[in-house]
């Protein structure tokens, strides 16, 4: 698992998430561990690298 850093799209704090680098594309929503709101991240990866990160709002 590779933990990754990025800024909540809700309420800006610092946050991380564990990834899965043997999935080389992933799309799932999970809750912002500061103010619980949804967040869509999608995922990319080559030869266990990661190459794609995005962490959206749900709905905008």
């Amino acid at each position: 698992m590779l933990e990754h850093f990025f800024q909540c799209p809700y309420c800006w704090a610092e946050v991380s998430v564990l990834l899965d680098p043997s999935v080389y594309e992933q799309t799932y929503i999970e809750d912002c561990e500061v103010c619980c709101r949804p967040i869509e991240f999608r995922v990319s990866f080559e030869n266990a690298e990661l190459i794609g990160f995005e962490a959206n709002c749900i709905g905008q």
